[in-house]
């Protein structure tokens, strides 16, 4: 049979663009559908625009700094319009980036939903239908809301990059590095952070010592962050006051039921309208404490997007959550259809994903099969410190083994002359039976910049031998990670 392309792929986020590229390189004929915006949730809506957030609401605290410094510098105004403009510029130049790499890699680009309609068959929303020896599903995730009456009154992290000015006060509901970094990032610009969290610790699955720490500077920073606590109960400011006067709550919202619920945050999903459109919104939490915000983010989780694509119809099959299933070589029960990133829901990251594109065009178009790897994977989240992460938690590798803990937390020279009482945190997990270094773990300000150097290492194979054989460069925060000569615990 003739087929319209080697390669379909759909989704044009940073995995699907890289694997579109790499197999046209080998001479593959490659077309690649994208019903959003090019370069996807990294660059559009995620990674990118994130961390330029991250830079701007470090500046209040240089500002500070600086006056300890003998700088004479007084602290301005952050201007949410003028920055927002200057970040929509920049991400339209972006996004004309990756356009003009397919274009110059020579993949066909169609601006339209597809769906597949046999194994061999895309079908774009335009009616138009293309025929693939190959297809690869690469799209993406996205924010969900918690199943509660009137959350569709709350904004996602796919919302907060639109709003038309910033709000004075939110309430942010998730404990996950999403919720975190936004906490941070909105308290840095000015606004008053209140942060509900249902667990006992916020970032579940990191260490226990490192997330402490984030948790304990972010509450020093001036966030309000109440663990153990979740939304009972939220509608308009308005209607709850209107139904206090009455003597009666407004229970009308409240009572819908979860469709009800789902109708309504598609229709304002559709149209936009989430947050800063609806007012001020009253919210009581299940610790029964009541408060008004001026908006409500909602990071409490993400699901793969895989509805609407036809999949189970061909039985490919799906998980719990949504998520295609694959196997290691990232190929599905179709033999026809593969799937990388985020709607598989393995390891969601935008490294991943580009590097599980790769391997898919190793295996099918260079006729090297290649698993992606997913070990040994370096992380950060941009909370204020910054938590950098590698290898196993002191938690997960004292389950497997016996283990010393190599740790220090102290303040950093910088901040400690500016008079703040910053600290920050490095560790190493080290097994007792091989000397292997099993996982790092910093908190500090540059946290990233650093894991991703000790991630060479411990990738390696490094033992903490090799670490302390390492010269330390001084006067640095990094150098702590190589002169930490005794363990303070075992396990």
């Amino acid at each position: 049979m003739a087929f319209d392309y080697d390669l379909f792929v759909i989704g044009g986020g940073s995995g699907g663009v890289r694997a579109a590229r790499m197999a046209a390189a080998q001479g593959a004929t490659v077309a690649l559908a994208e019903e959003d915006r090019m370069g996807g949730t990294c660059v559009i809506r995620g990674c990118v625009p994130k961390k330029l957030m991250v830079f701007a609401s470090s500046y209040r605290e240089s500002f500070r700094d600086a006056r300890s410094y003998g700088w004479d510098v007084e602290d301005g105004a952050f201007d949410w319009p003028s920055f927002r403009g200057r970040l929509e510029t920049e991400l339209g130049r972006l996004e004309e980036v990756y356009r003009s790499l397919l274009n110059q890699s020579g993949v066909e680009i169609f601006d339209s939903r597809a769906a597949l309609g046999d194994p061999h068959t895309v079908r774009l929303s335009d009616g138009i239908e293309k025929t693939a020896k190959h297809i690869l599903i690469a799209t993406g995730g996205h924010p969900v809301r918690p199943d509660l009456p009137c959350a569709d009154l709350g904004i996602t992290s796919n919302d907060i990059f639109h709003l038309p000015e910033l709000p004075k006060s939110i309430l942010i509901v998730g404990g996950g590095y999403i919720a975190c970094e936004f906490a941070c990032i909105l308290h840095g610009l000015g606004v008053e952070v209140t942060q509900y969290y249902r667990g006992a610790q916020i970032l579940r699955g990191f260490d226990d010592e490192a997330r402490g720490l984030v948790a304990e500077m972010m509450g020093e920073r001036g966030i309000d962050l109440r663990l153990g606590t979740n939304i009972f109960e939220m509608k308009r400011a308005s209607d709850h006051q209107e139904g206090e006067a009455k003597g009666t709550a407004s229970d009308a919202a409240m009572g819908a039921s979860v469709t009800a619920v789902r109708e309504r945050q598609s229709v304002a999903e559709a149209s936009g309208e989430y947050g800063g459109k609806q007012g001020p919104i009253w919210v009581k939490s299940t610790s029964g404490q009541e408060g008004v915000y001026d908006q409500v983010l909602f990071a409490t989780g993400r699901d793969p997007n895989s509805r609407g694509l036809g999949l189970q119809d061909l039985g490919i099959e799906l998980g719990r959550r949504g998520e295609i299933v694959v196997d290691e070589y990232s190929q599905t029960k179709v033999p026809s259809v593969y799937a990388i990133g985020d709607v598989t829901n393995r390891l969601n990251l935008t490294p991943i994903a580009i590097r599980e594109g790769m391997a898919f065009v190793s295996t099918v178009f260079e006729g090297k099969p290649t698993k992606p790897d997913h070990d040994l994977v370096p992380s950060a989240i941009f909370t204020q410190p910054e938590l950098g992460t590698v290898g196993l938690s002191e938690e997960e590798a004292r389950d497997q083994e016996e283990i010393e803990v190599f740790c220090t937390s102290f303040r950093p020279m910088q901040q400690a002359f500016a008079g703040r009482s910053d600290r920050v945190l490095m560790k190493l997990v080290v097994s007792r039976a091989s000397r292997k270094v099993l996982g790092c773990h910093i908190v500090s300000a540059q946290a990233g910049e650093m894991i991703q150097l000790a991630g060479v290492a411990i990738k390696m194979g490094a033992t903490k031998e090799d670490f302390d054989r390492t010269v330390a460069v001084h006067p640095t925060i990094s150098e702590e990670i190589v002169t930490m000569r005794s363990p303070v615990r075992t396990a």
